[in-house]
């Protein structure tokens, strides 16, 4: 007997205005349709390659050179597995991974989710706020707080964009600026003249060097999947290609097309975070092993040591880095409230809100680094339960329909949750001790 299956009604995009400018998706068939799909990866990249990447990244590759190259590539493959199930998932149900929590979980239980995804996107927009005012302060010398007030400005341009339906242009902002920031780095690459082939080779093969080369393993890891781009990326795809009926009628193509979104988006986002590594190890041994890091001190000893030239690509990429990425997590927190709780603030407005704590901190003086690494510690608690609600719905065919995973894929993206989530439970421990 042939079994039937129910295609869930086709859903708006949860990000789409609603109004006369909203405009429904037109199907189109064959390649123009995979066509329509590609795109929301690239704005979920943003996020792996904010500026707690550029902290990280620099500062592993200063203190320790290629050592932990490996680390990067084998958490941008996680990555990769785990926004393509965030994607699929879009695509299958119409609904963001927040609002089918809000369906399926006692109302008690979709509060505690929301109230703690709230707590990890205002982490990422410290640090986010924080890369931009050092970007912009390096550039033009205005105070950090001023810095951050312009970043929430720029980043609101960004989203007006999103907001009157333009989806297409504000995907390829996104892309240009995740291009934007390693140009930047690639050029700084070049100009320092310490490229070493044989030790990125040798940094491809795990390993590690005492307990100070694990704490930044781990934090590469805690910066590398985001739970904001979980949540995010599950809302974006179902506005592409006529979302869930295409993704139950067509599974091969959504799989094909996911499968090359995130391949792209991601592969570029690893390629950067390999340079920002090359980068740190570039500078540290320019200086003698005298820099360690910090980004302050990297755009001053790019500019005595290579030139202007350099120092500028350095701010411009960093800029870059903090203002879309600020614009994505102003998304992301959108998602988050209405999935969770079935409400919505106006972007504007919350990206008013929740540059405060951001505001206070640098008008307080704090260490500009210290509040990156805080927030990378906050933002590693939520990463393993964004991680076990993908692989719980994921698995579940009455909820996936033909994009449900294969046994085999369950297995692999449940083992690399665990560790992921593993790492990002003792992240917090091993920094702060």
């Amino acid at each position: 007997m042939r079994q039937t299956v129910t295609i869930p009604s086709r859903t708006t995009d949860p990000l789409r205005p609603a109004g006369r400018k909203a405009r429904a998706a037109r199907p189109a068939p064959g390649v123009s349709r995979a066509g329509q799909i590609i795109g929301p990866a690239f704005v979920a990249a943003i996020a792996y390659v904010d500026p707690g990447n550029v902290a990280t990244n620099l500062t592993a590759g200063a203190t320790f050179g290629y050592l932990l190259v490996w680390v990067v590539v084998a958490a941008s493959l996680v990555a990769m597995l785990v926004q393509f199930q965030a994607a699929k998932l879009g695509m299958a149900t119409g609904k963001s991974l927040p609002r089918l929590c809000r369906e399926r979980f006692p109302r008690w239980g979709a509060r505690l989710l929301w109230l703690q995804a709230e707590v990890v996107v205002l982490a990422t927009d410290l640090a986010e706020f924080v890369g931009a005012a050092i970007g912009m302060r390096l550039l033009f010398g205005v105070p950090v707080a001023l810095s951050a007030a312009l970043t929430a400005l720029a980043s609101m341009l960004l989203l007006e964009l999103r907001r009157r339906g333009r989806t297409r242009p504000f995907e390829l902002m996104s892309a240009a600026a995740l291009l934007l920031v390693g140009t930047g780095v690639g050029y700084d690459i070049l100009v320092t003249g310490h490229q070493s082939a044989s030790g990125l080779a040798a940094g491809l093969v795990p390993a590690l060097h005492g307990q100070s080369s694990l704490v930044l393993a781990m934090g590469i890891v805690g910066a590398t999947v985001m739970p904001h781009a979980v949540y995010l990326h599950s809302a974006l795809a179902p506005g592409h290609g006529g979302s869930a009926d295409i993704a139950w009628r067509q599974p091969a193509l959504i799989r094909r097309a996911l499968r090359l979104d995130c391949a792209l988006a991601l592969g570029v986002a690893t390629v950067v975070n390999i340079s920002m590594v090359a980068l740190g190890a570039g500078l540290g041994a320019a200086t003698g092993g005298a820099w360690a890091g910090d980004l302050l001190e990297a755009h001053a000893e790019l500019a005595s040591r290579i030139g202007g030239g350099a120092a500028l690509a350095f701010a411009v990429a960093l800029l870059s880095s903090g203002v879309s990425s600020a614009g994505v997590g102003t998304l992301a927190g959108d998602v988050v409230m209405h999935g969770f709780l079935g409400r919505r603030v106006p972007v504007h407005l919350r990206r008013l809100v929740t540059m405060i704590p951001a505001v206070a901190a640098l008008l307080l003086g704090v260490s500009l680094t210290g509040l990156l690494i805080v927030s990378q510690v906050v933002i590693s608690l939520g990463v393993p339960v964004a991680l076990f609600l993908l692989v719980l719905f994921c698995r579940d065919r009455s909820v996936m329909g033909p994009l449900v995973n294969a046994p085999l894929t369950t297995r692999v993206a449940g083992a690399a949750g665990a560790v992921v989530a593993l790492l990002g439970c003792v992240l917090p421990f091993t920094m702060l001790s």
